[in-house]
Order: structure tokens, then C-alpha cells, then sequence
């Protein structure tokens, strides 16, 4: 991680206040790029963390995710005003000096814009843009929030941009070959299944 400070976007690392909440229970094994990107939870976390301009953060382009829950967000921008970010976003260089771009933690960032930090805890780390959409992936699937046309849409993009086989995406993101299969089929479904669907009317299992 560098050690300057460009364009003056990263200061000092995260209070050592903050202490990080536990993490939910994982769904069936990780990924193997999260573990290496997201950082462990615990102190050394907030030690390799450095404030960030918020303003100086782009959202990750590779973010699978379509929407995000308004009133979810709201609900945890409540909480950041109140305990701050607890555990770090995970950001790589921007193009531009002193620019940054997310890779995992949209859901904090956007909320912390929300409740108007004018900056944010985040651990700098290196990324190829495969490795940007497999965290971007992972972290969504790990944490059960993206909606099954979202997940689908990620593994399509995983495969057609990236070369990726259905057994190899199965592997990164701890998902069985099957499973990855059984969601992909849902983008041949017809669209007005699709839009029921991502409605709600309809569950996965009967789409």
C-alpha cells in the first residue's frame, strides 16, 4: 500500500475507537478473492486502513448489483451517524492521482454519503478488473443481497467478458456447478417471468 498521500484523498488510518461487528455466517465457503482482498476483521484491519475523501471514491463499474434497497440504506446511514463505518471499504487506484474506485462495500459508501461523512475508512488494495467484478460478486452473494437476475446477470458476466467456465465461476464464489447453472436459466426465461420475477411475485424456484 502506498505510503504517500495523493492529492491529499487518504489521511491517517480509521480511530481506534471503531471495533468491527461480526460478520454474517457464510454461505457454503467463500470465494477464493475475498478472503485475499476483503480484510479480516479485527484491528489490522483498521490499521491498514486510511481515511479517504468520499468524493475522491467512483463506485466499482463491475458492480453486479441493478438496485439498492432505499429504506436498507437509510437504515444503515442511521447507524453510521452513530458508530461510523465499522468495517473498511476495499478500494484500488483510480486513473486519475489521488482517485480511487470501489471494490467492495458500495452499500457502506453509498449510506456514508447519506449521513454526510465527508470521509471514509478503506483499505487500498491492487485489482484487475476480472478481480473487481469477482469481489463485487462475491461480497453480494456472501452477504445474500443481490436479487437472483442480478446474481444471474453477474455469472453471464463473469463467463462472456472474462472467459470464465460455469465450474470455474462456481468455484469463486463458493456456489456448486448446479447451482450456478440453475441461476443462469433464469435469463432465458421469457421477459414477463423475468419481471414477475425481479417483482417479487414470483419465487426462483417457480420462475
Amino acid at each position: 500500500m502506498p505510503s504517500d498521500n495523493p492529492g491529499g484523498a487518504a489521511a491517517a488510518s480509521a480511530p481506534s475507537s471503531e471495533r468491527p461487528s461480526p460478520l454474517p455466517p457464510r454461505r457454503g465457503g467463500l470465494g477464493r478473492g475475498l478472503d485475499a482482498l476483503i480484510p479480516s476483521l479485527g484491528e489490522d484491519a483498521h490499521a491498514a486502513a486510511l481515511d479517504i475523501d468520499i468524493d475522491a471514491i467512483a463506485p466499482n463499474p463491475y458492480q453486479p448489483r441493478i438496485e439498492m434497497d432505499a429504506a436498507a440504506l437509510e437504515t444503515l446511514a442511521a447507524s453510521i451517524r452513530v458508530h461510523g463505518v465499522i468495517q473498511p471499504l476495499v478500494v484500488t487506484h483510480g486513473p486519475e492521482r489521488g482517485r480511487f474506485i470501489l471494490i467492495a462495500g458500495e452499500r457502506r459508501w453509498r449510506a456514508a454519503r447519506l449521513a454526510g461523512l465527508g470521509a471514509v475508512p478503506a483499505v487500498v488494495k491492487e485489482a484487475a478488473p476480472r478481480a473487481m467484478l469477482e469481489l463485487a460478486l462475491v461480497e453480494n452473494v456472501v452477504r445474500a443481497d443481490l436479487a437472483p437476475l442480478e446474481e444471474a446477470a453477474a455469472y453471464r458476466q463473469l463467463i462472456d467478458d472474462f472467459g470464465l467456465t460455469q465450474a470455474a465461476v462456481a468455484e469463486r464464489v463458493g456456489r456448486s456447478r448446479v447451482s450456478v447453472t440453475n441461476t443462469l436459466r433464469l435469463l432465458a426465461l421469457p421477459d414477463r417471468v423475468q419481471r414477475a420475477l425481479g417483482a417479487g411475485e414470483i419465487s426462483e424456484g417457480h420462475a
